[in-house]
């Protein structure tokens, strides 16, 4: 599998547990793209609606990474391994950025978040029909639920700041 395509995977995944993974993939890409707009936006309002998603995207990462435990031991065991030898210190606090973006680039981040919401949808419907452990689907059914709650609220802040009109869409 390559990710050298962003937000395109390429090849295809055999194994149950490399979905999980490559939904793990999907959610760390969405972590990041959101923590970027993030950074690099003046408006309040549409930052709050990023870091809203942002937030849900990081509980997907856990709830995809718990599930990866889970149904692969090796991975379990390594978790074990980690966890008794690497103690981490408190977290720091977030270094203050001032964005140079532009409104217009801003509406375009909305727009790109808003087809890899969709993006996530398509990828993650397809492995509930691929994944043979109800459990595995029931996680992957709850984070389809958010990513489509996701891009509601992703058109809302688009539609407000965007001068332009998207047809019969409100």
């Amino acid at each position: 599998m390559s990710y050298t395509t962003k937000h395109q995977p390429q090849g295809k995944v055999y194994c149950y547990t490399n979905k999980i993974r490559e939904a793990i993939i999907a959610e760390i890409v969405a972590i990041n793209d959101y923590a970027y707009h993030i950074a690099n936006s003046k408006i309040k309002e549409i930052n709050e609606v990023w870091h809203h998603i942002m937030e849900d995207e990081k509980r997907h990462y856990g709830m995809f990474l718990q599930l990866l435990r889970e149904f692969d031991p090796i991975q379990y065991k390594k978790y074990i391994e980690v966890k008794d030898h690497i103690k981490l210190s408190v977290k720091t606090e977030k270094q203050d950025y001032c964005s140079n973006y532009c409104n217009e680039i801003t509406l375009n981040n909305i727009r790109n978040d808003i087809k890899g919401e969709l993006e996530a949808v398509i990828l993650y419907e397809q492995h509930i029909v691929e994944i043979p452990f109800k459990r595995v689907r029931d996680v992957f059914l709850e984070v389809i639920n958010d990513e489509k709650e996701h891009l509601e609220e992703l058109t809302a802040v688009l539609l407000k700041y965007d001068k332009d009109k998207y047809g019969p869409i409100e």
